[in-house]
């Protein structure tokens, strides 16, 4: 099996990551490691991004519902099969399907890990003859192979770890890691539409019942926003720069593209009105 998920998902990473490689050695800039990483980071991105967007895409629609959601199940609490039949009713007249978001999550899970440990080879094996003809071995074309490796970009040597980079700049990595983890978490969980409030024979408001549920997704949401942030940080620390930039990179398209969708559906949501 490891062999397999080596030859069909790391293998085809691993080259395309050379690729990158190559173009910034034929143009002769310095830095080209740290370069291929980005220009990597940013093509798998902009692949990834339908799946992005329609995972973001359906978890705000999810939330949109579920002050609908919360009165259905007030509703037909003590009918099981009613409650089914309507929130499915709802789903379809909404237009999504409640398993795509987790659906999509576990599809990328795959694509990720093969993204690891194709950054991971080339990190592993980048120093000495024998460890680059370990490299030109995984290559598919003569043409992308290489002689050698520049594992130098912007005053970081990419196969340090900050805990051993011997200078301190590379503390700065977990603390940029973190933050940047802190900003997406902050962009890409969308806040719960409060249900609208009961009304008694007299017009007051009805006092509200403690929610557990709403109550631990909220905990969820701040373990996730604020707890995340500091064991990726941490876990950067002891991760190569190269693993870290890849990460960083990521995270700043996943802001930039949450913003972006956020800001198509509220135009969308005003025009609607």
């Amino acid at each position: 099996m490891g062999n397999i998920f080596h030859l069909y998902f790391v293998q085809p990473l691993f080259n395309l990551l050379v690729a990158f490689y190559k173009v910034f050695e034929v143009i002769n800039v310095p830095g080209k490691l740290g370069l291929a990483i980005i220009a990597f980071t940013v093509f798998i991105r902009l692949v990834m991004y339908p799946l992005f967007k329609k995972q973001m895409d359906t978890t705000k629609k999810m939330q949109d519902l579920k002050p609908h959601l919360d009165l259905l199940n007030e509703k037909h609490k003590n009918d099981k099969q009613k409650l089914q039949q309507e929130q499915l009713r709802l789903y379809q007249e909404a237009g999504i399907n409640p398993a795509a978001g987790c659906l999509l999550a576990i599809v990328q899970i795959p694509v990720f890990i093969a993204l690891y440990n194709a950054l991971n080879f080339f990190i592993n094996h980048g120093v000495g003859a024998a460890n680059l003809a370990k490299i030109n071995k995984e290559i598919y074309f003569a043409q992308l192979k290489i002689t050698t490796i520049d594992v130098n970009f912007l005053g970081y040597v990419l196969t340090k770890t900050p805990a051993n980079g011997g200078a301190w700049w590379y503390y700065l990595i977990p603390v940029i890691t973190g933050i940047l983890q802190y900003f997406q978490a902050s962009v890409t969980m969308v806040t719960p539409v409060a249900a609208p409030a009961k009304k008694d024979k007299n017009g007051k408001d009805i006092e509200k019942k403690p929610d557990t549920g709403e109550d631990f997704q909220k905990a969820m949401q701040t373990q996730m926003k604020y707890m995340f942030p500091v064991m990726i940080g941490f876990f950067s620390y002891n991760f190569p720069v190269a693993l870290s930039l890849y990460w960083n990179v990521f995270s700043i398209f996943s802001i930039i593209q949450a913003v972006k969708t956020s800001k198509t559906a509220m135009v969308k949501s005003e025009s609607s009105k």
